[in-house]
């Protein structure tokens, strides 16, 4: 009689591998795991993001809000009664006109003497080698520990025999001929240009001044938009300088109308001086926003190869 042979039973392993809802292998804690730590990295940043931005939000609220109320309530959140008065009272009652004038103009004449001085010694630094370059460029980023500070009395004096004291040529001038970090940026864009280009262009009898102009300065629109940018916030929030070498009212800069905007109405009246942070921060922070990618990618490629 012949025997059938029949298909063992599944065996307990066996179902427990097939069975829904079974644990996870060890790839599956280890995704699980990143999953977890992107998560978290995720709301500790968040978090971080809400307390940045916090003090510029109680800002904006509070330049909506009557004396009245900050007399009263001077933690409350919300304005109540909303109002636009302290607007027009900052902006009517000391020469904002004038001062954004002025900011404007010194930023745009800084920001195109920095492009072009800060990308001619970046190129120079790099491309053009002599004898003692490499220590000099060294010495030049150096000078970036120094604090402001230290130099403050030693510039004023300088200034002073320049004839620059209360005048906008102070502000300008050495801010556009010493800017390390400029130098530094546009060296780096420099750097990681090839340099066949400039080899191809001295075959066709193009001089050092023409290849610069022609060829190098035209690559390094990333690099120029990116300290543009940095730049222009800059030479706009500076309040040292301009505090110690402008006396003149109708030659101040936005962030000196607003220290002299404190001491003009005895008792401070935090809605007025709120409104006027606020125009006066408003249009950096727009720029700020519509070019912070071109600073990020600058501030990567600035570490670009090294020599």
């Amino acid at each position: 009689m012949s025997t059938l042979n029949l298909p063992a039973p599944a065996t307990d392993s066996t179902i427990a591998i097939t069975a829904p809802g079974h644990k996870p292998g060890p790839g599956g804690h280890a995704k699980a795991k990143r999953r977890a730590g992107s998560t978290l990295l995720h709301v500790v940043l968040v978090l971080a993001g809400i307390l940045f931005v916090f003090p510029f939000v109680w800002m904006i609220l509070t330049s909506f809000k009557t004396l009245p109320q900050l007399l009263k309530e001077p933690l409350s959140f919300l304005p109540n009664p909303f109002t636009v008065q302290n607007y027009i009272d900052a902006w009517n009652d000391v020469p904002f006109a004038q001062a954004y004038f002025n900011s404007i103009y010194i930023a745009v004449l800084v920001v195109i003497g920095t492009i072009i001085t800060a990308s001619m010694a970046g190129y120079a630094f790099d491309r053009i080698r002599f004898r003692g370059s490499r220590v000099m460029f060294i010495v030049f980023l150096a000078t970036q520990m120094i604090p402001a500070q230290v130099t403050l009395i030693p510039f004023y004096l300088l200034m002073s025999k320049l004839g620059w004291v209360d005048s906008h040529l102070s502000l300008i001038i050495p801010a556009l001929l010493a800017n390390p970090f400029a130098v530094f940026l546009m060296r780096q864009f420099v750097l990681s240009l090839p340099k066949e280009l400039e080899e191809a262009a001295l075959v066709d009898g193009a001089g050092r001044f023409r290849i610069f102009w022609s060829v190098v300065l035209p690559n390094l629109k990333p690099g120029i938009a990116a300290l543009s940018i940095i730049t222009a916030i800059n030479v706009w929030n500076a309040f040292l300088f301009p505090l110690v070498l402008l006396n003149t009212p109708d030659l101040f800069t936005v962030p000196l109308l607003l220290q002299s905007f404190q001491g003009q109405f005895g008792s401070v009246n935090y809605g007025l001086v709120m409104a006027a942070s606020a125009i006066s921060t408003i249009p950096m922070l727009i720029v700020f926003i519509i070019g912070q990618r071109r600073i990020i990618s600058s501030m990567a490629a600035s570490g670009l190869g090294g020599r």
